[in-house]
Parts: C-alpha cells; structure tokens; sequence
C-alpha cells in the first residue's frame, strides 16, 4: 500500500515525494539545529542564506512577541503607518550603499524584485518614454519566483512549464560585456534597468569577474537605465558589508533585499530606492503608486529586522564575517584535488565546491546529512557552503572535515 503523503505540498521538491524522504527539524540554536530524532546538524547554510545571526535568539523572539501583543499588524496603505516600519526603514537607508534612499517594504526577495522591476518601468512611464520598459538580467542567475523575478532567473529548469513569461525581458551571459553591448546597441534606447546580483548565489555562487559590475555601472549611465543590485543573498553582512555593493564599490540605483534582514525569524524583504529613482517618483505630486503587498511595512516583522540588525551591531557580525568566510576558504581549497572537486569560488562568507562529473552534487549532500551537516547542491556540480555569521572556527573545520569524509564515503 502506497503512504499517504503529507497534507504540506514542500517548495522545491517532488510532489511525489513520500513521508520519510524529509527531516523533520525541532529546534536550533546558534549553527545547529537538530531533528526529531534528537541528531544534531551543523547548518552550513544559515536555512536558506539568511540565518546570519544564527537560530534560537531569544532577543528575536522578545521584539516579535512585545509587537505582536502590541499592534501585531497593520497595513500601511496610502495614509497608515507604524513606528517599527519608519524605524527600520530609518535604519536601512542609513547603513544603504547610496544616499538619500527610501525603502519600500515585502514580505520577501521574489516580491521585492517584481517591486524593482515595476518601478524601473513606472518610472519610464512617469518620464513619458513608455517604450522604454526591457530589463536586462544574466545567465545563470536567481532572482525569485514570482513571474517578473521567475523571467529574469537565468535558470532554464526553472521557467519550465509555466506558460508566458513577463514579456520585454533580455538575459544575457554572466561577465560578458560584449554580449550585454551587442543587446544595447540593438534595444539601448528601450532599456530601463539592469538586473544583477553582486555575486550569483542560487544560480551557483559565481563572483564577478574583475571591472564586470563597473562595467554595468558605466553602461546604465550612458544609456539612461537603473542598475539594480539584487542582494537578497549578499545583503546584511554576507560580504564582509552591509552590502555587496559596498564590498565592490560601486553605487547602484537599487537594491533589493530580504532574508539576512531578519536572519529569517519572520519574512521581510524590500527595495533601497535611490536618489534618482526617487526623484521620478516624487516628481508629480498628484502621482500615486499603485503597487503594494499586505504586509509591506508589517510591524512585527519590522521588529524583528531591528532587534536582528541590533545584534548584527553590537556583536560586529558585518566584520566578523570576513574572518569567518576566510577560514572556511582555506579549508575548503584543501578538498581540490582536481579528480573530484575540481574549485572552490565565491567571495567573503559565501563559498561552493565546484565539482566533476565523478561527484553528483545531490548524493554528496545525503551523505554529508549523515555526516550531521547541511549544504545546498545546485545543480549536478555544485555545493554551497553560506554559515550563519556566528559559527565558530572549530565548527568551520567541523564542515570542511565532515566534507572530506563525506567526499571519501563516496
């Protein structure tokens, strides 16, 4: 007799799937977290890239608990706001790679990159130039699920079997300048933003090549366009900076961010609207922005951004991030040996093995689960390594040397 599946359909995985194929997770604390059977796991990729103050953070839980009894939610549609919400918004444009920024609220990344795209394109709509509405993103490349980020996505297996996709969307090869020019040239004037990640996670963790992201810059200036960093992964400390674009040192036009935001302890994203971008908005003063979710500015989640971004602070995580990311390089340079990993690539806090054909990646992460740690396998050749900033050198080798074992099992 065939089980009954789970009344949960999971994200990302078989429907088919029966019961015993997931691991039931009950608790963490710091860089563990352990399942129903009591097995303890390093989590060498903070959940899903965003765990960066690590899990079981009672100060979390005390501003979550203090808003929700207070005012737990409310929607800040046209005249209605909330302290936590102006709060937050405070906080992030102060710390933001670009001046004189707003932040408008989601509840997460794929949200907030559907919002970026709106503006880039409202935007060209506010400047009379309606034609003016291509975005421009790479391959490979993450950007959400939702139709706008799903389109943009540099991921084959991902658009697959979801009909139309959002039209005017151009994708181009990661690093290659001369591609993206060989588009502008032909649909320069029609272009209204490109969309990057400062290093691809989710697609592969792939830094950029040296002057590719001022490249960008360069071309979005002369053609009029926005750049928009999407630094859903790379925001909030993951590279060694608030942001990502701080680490390159170049300003964008926006930023979208969510996860590391909260460290995950409840769902927030948003969009840092830049000098110029704003300007356009605010320029009609009877111009009203018809776009917004239900929970934008919800002031629980707000709360936990604060207490989360407070902890970030006061235990100089942005900077220790450097020290932890180049611990767990070093170690994992010493599993190259050419016949079954043959790189290790990323930057600061985020790294991946790349492997060859005699590893899969996915049969690397079940034994590495039985070793007790948790990565991500992105597709046949790849696994992602992104530790909460809190874990510890002896845990950092705790991952490396688990791999090792893992790598020889196989």
């Amino acid at each position: 007799m065939t089980p009954a599946l789970s009344p949960f359909l999971h994200p990302f995985a078989r429907p088919a799937a029966p019961p015993e194929t997931f691991v039931r997770f009950v608790r963490g604390e710091g860089a563990y977290v352990w399942d129903d059977a009591g097995k303890r796991y390093i989590d060498a990729m903070a959940s899903l890239w965003y765990c960066a103050v690590g899990h079981g953070r009672a100060e979390i839980a005390d501003a979550i608990r203090a808003q929700a009894a207070t005012l737990a939610g409310y929607q800040c549609f046209d005249r209605f706001t909330n302290e936590p919400a102006e709060a937050l918004a405070a906080k992030v444009a102060a710390i933001a790679p670009m001046q004189n920024a707003r932040v408008f609220f989601t509840s997460g990344g794929s949200e907030s990159v559907d919002t970026a795209i709106k503006i880039a394109r409202v935007t060209s709509h506010i400047a009379q130039k309606p034609g003016k509405t291509i975005i421009i993103s790479r391959e490979p490349s993450y950007h959400g699920v939702a139709y706008g980020g799903l389109t943009a996505t540099g991921l084959a297996p991902n658009r697959e079997g979801f009909g139309p996709l959002l039209p005017d969307v151009i994708r181009v090869p990661k690093d290659d300048l001369a591609a993206l020019d060989a588009v502008l040239d032909r649909e320069g004037d029609r272009v209204t933003a490109i969309l990057t990640e400062p290093i691809i996670g989710a697609a592969g963790v792939f830094p950029p090549q040296s002057g590719y992201l001022q490249g960008l810059r360069e071309r979005c200036d002369r053609i009029g366009a926005w750049l928009v960093f999407d630094e859903v992964i790379c925001g909030y400390g993951r590279l060694g900076e608030w942001f990502g674009a701080q680490h390159f040192g170049i300003e964008p036009d926006m930023v979208t961010f969510a996860k590391a935001i909260t460290s995950g302890y409840v769902p927030l994203g948003g969009v840092i609207v830049g000098p110029k971008v704003r300007a356009v908005l605010e320029s009609q003063s009877d111009f009203i922005f018809r776009h917004g979710y239900t929970y934008s500015g919800h002031p629980t989640a707000c709360a936990a951004g604060l207490a989360n971004l407070a902890i970030m602070e006061r235990e100089g995580l942005v900077g220790a991030a450097k020290t932890m990311g180049a611990h767990l390089e070093k170690g994992l340079k010493t599993l190259v040996d050419g016949d079954r990993v043959k790189e290790v690539r990323g930057g600061v806090a985020v790294w991946a093995l790349g492997l060859t054909p005699a590893l899969d990646a996915l049969k690397l992460r079940d034994v590495l689960l039985d070793e007790g740690i948790i990565v991500r396998p992105i597709g046949p050749a790849t696994i992602a390594y992104c530790p909460p900033l809190v874990t510890s050198p002896d845990d950092i080798d705790a991952i490396v040397d688990g791999t090792r074992r893992a790598i020889a099992r196989m």
